[in-house]
């Protein structure tokens, strides 16, 4: 880090600064709406920005690219699910904007009852723990760790790395200005947020495609590689040429142990329906529109950003194996030492420290503070709009059931102290995440995703398209649900290596446990409805798709129109292509 790389760094928090206190100048916060749904005032492009922000987290930067660097396109399914938000827009979002609610437990609690409510609120709040705040905070430290190991402050014998002062610090930063600035600030900065990360992020594909393209590897033609079209050419030759052909691929055999494409597709279709269409974290944004034409093209532009995490960090950290595989020499360094491990007394790489290397060594000075700016943006967004996220859930589904008399100012107070406690929670939990991520940490996202989602999506999927479904059916999905998947990630943890029925249960694949996990939700939720009485029809108004009055019906249909369309056919478009190239973008690269 040079002298302009800081200036790149503390001229993004100047601009961080100036678009808070703006939104601050322009919205006072005197109510929870303003501090949750920013007085539900946002346009499309910042809920857009928004949407894309919040979920490039550092979890992407550090777990996604060392997912590219040691398992290809694997995890790319998760990636290229655009297509769900685009049924997010269409399908759940006008429900979830016409009932005017603020949370998606409320959304629950009016669809089933108050029960149903208060489950999903305590499952919601203990799985960002688990995931998001836990995976977020991990990621960020690692790359302080691995870009700035310098950094230390000594406190008497005690020692502070980088590693918990890049954790602490940012996790500071952000949760100050989501808890003063609520959730507009969190919105607007991310516009900015979103614009520093693309750029961050596609120069570290750019050079690396560079270096690697004029690495002289031989090519299949018998020329040495000297441009960056090249580089593309050389990534697939070494891929092949190294026997990762396999591991490297989009799809593989229903026999694979990590990632059967069969578990793979209904796993990332399942967890993206949860993610994308039914958690808070996402869903607020939507709620914060000025009106429901807002909230859908909003939807629909961070369906369009959101197709680009494969190019900005899966295929960077496939370059990051090529230039390790190769032995590239970049200004005279051999690229990735630090990034070399022994497993089994073989070399391997340390996909989680790929990113941070490739920032490290491929970038001139000047980018690299881009990037790091780019990356402490990720961090802070994600930390901010989960701060948010979390102190909603808190304040509206725990808070003012128990207090519904509480005035405004202490609606305010509660939300911003939740900021603090859950924070505290994660950053207890970061130990047991360095413990249990040897897969890599991305992988331990997804996995432990995978064992919270199928319940929530079957639960909501029965809510909205079937009449029957009832109090005890939501109750029974979730309850039934969470337990096993919960039985699961124990027995991940601590059985994996033990003889019997236990054993294999704990080691059966994660990604069709998801499958099967939905599936039994959804049993679930079927059979304790019909074994108990039909729900009032009075009350599914709106919020079951048999159940529409011609006014709700009249008003969505008022609220697009051929750009809409137009829009959802482009993104689907991209993905199917995606699809069809990436099936056998190996082929002939030997």
């Amino acid at each position: 880090m040079q002298l302009i790389d800081w200036l790149m760094v503390f001229g993004y928090f100047g601009v961080l600064a100036v678009v808070v206190t703006g939104t601050l100048r322009k919205r006072k916060i005197r109510s929870g709406e303003d501090l949750f749904l920013g007085g539900r005032s946002v346009g499309w492009l910042a809920i857009g920005a928004s949407l894309f922000a919040a979920n490039i987290g550092s979890e992407h930067l550090v777990g996604l690219a060392g997912a590219g660097a040691s398992a290809g396109l694997s995890q790319a399914h998760w990636e290229f699910n655009s297509w769900i938000i685009v049924g997010m827009a269409w399908i759940f979002l006008p429900f979830y904007y016409k009932s005017g609610v603020s949370t998606m437990p409320e959304f629950i609690g009016r669809r089933f009852g108050e029960r149903a409510r208060w489950l999903l609120t305590l499952v919601s709040l203990a799985a960002y723990v688990l995931t998001k705040i836990a995976v977020t905070v991990f990621a960020g430290a690692v790359f302080f760790q691995t870009m700035m190991p310098e950094l230390q402050l000594v406190v008497g014998d005690v020692t502070i790395t980088s590693f918990w002062l890049g954790a602490v610090l940012t996790v500071v930063l952000a949760g100050i200005y989501s808890s003063v600035g609520g959730l507009s600030a969190v919105v607007y900065t991310d516009v900015v947020q979103t614009v520093v990360i693309l750029v961050g992020t596609l120069s570290v594909t750019g050079f690396s495609l560079y270096y690697l393209g004029h690495s002289g590897v031989v090519l299949p033609d018998g020329q040495a590689a000297q441009s960056m079209s090249d580089g593309w050419q050389v990534l697939k030759q070494t891929i092949v040429s190294s026997g990762a052909a396999e591991r490297f691929s989009l799809f593989h055999p229903l026999t694979h142990p990590t990632f059967p494409w069969l578990g793979v597709m209904v796993a990332s279709l399942v967890s993206g329906c949860w993610y994308w269409c039914t958690d808070q974290f996402i869903v607020q944004r939507t709620l914060a529109a000025k009106d429901l034409t807002n909230a859908r093209r909003g939807v629909l532009f961070g369906s369009l950003l959101r197709f680009t995490p494969v190019f900005l960090f899966i295929v960077p950290g496939m370059l990051g194996f090529a230039l390790w595989q190769n032995h590239v020499s970049i200004g005279g360094v051999e690229f990735g030492r630090q990034m070399t491990m022994l497993v089994d007394g073989v070399r391997a790489i340390d996909g989680d420290k790929v990113f941070p290397t490739l920032v490290q060594s491929v970038l001139p000075v000047g980018f690299r503070g881009i990037v790091v700016a780019g990356m402490v943006a990720a961090l802070m967004s994600s930390m901010a709009s989960l701060f948010n996220s979390v102190s909603t859930l808190f304040t509206m589904d725990v808070f003012l059931k128990l207090r519904p008399d509480a005035g405004q100012k202490t609606v305010v107070l509660v939300g911003r102290c939740t900021t603090v406690v859950m924070t505290c929670l994660g950053l207890l939990w970061l130990p047991v995440v360095k413990l249990i991520t040897s897969g890599g940490l991305y992988e331990y996202l997804q996995n432990v995703q995978s064992f919270l989602a199928p319940p929530i999506v079957a639960v909501f999927l029965a809510g909205l398209f079937w009449k029957r479904a009832n109090l005890a059916g939501s109750i029974t999905g979730l309850a039934g649900g969470f337990a096993l998947g919960i039985g699961k990630l124990v027995l991940k943890a601590a059985c994996s290596s033990a003889d019997g029925w236990i054993g294999a249960a704990a080691r059966f694949n994660d990604y069709y446990f998801s499958g099967v996990l939905f599936v039994l939700s959804a049993i679930f939720v079927a059979l304790a409805s019909l074994a108990t009485q039909v729900p009032d029809a009075s009350r599914l108004g709106g919020l079951n798709y048999f159940c529409l009055d011609e006014a709700f019906k009249k008003e969505n249909r008022a609220s697009w129109n051929w750009v809409d369309v137009c829009a959802s056919a482009f993104v689907v478009a991209l993905v199917v292509t995606a699809y069809i190239y990436f099936c056998n973008w190996l082929g002939g690269a030997a």
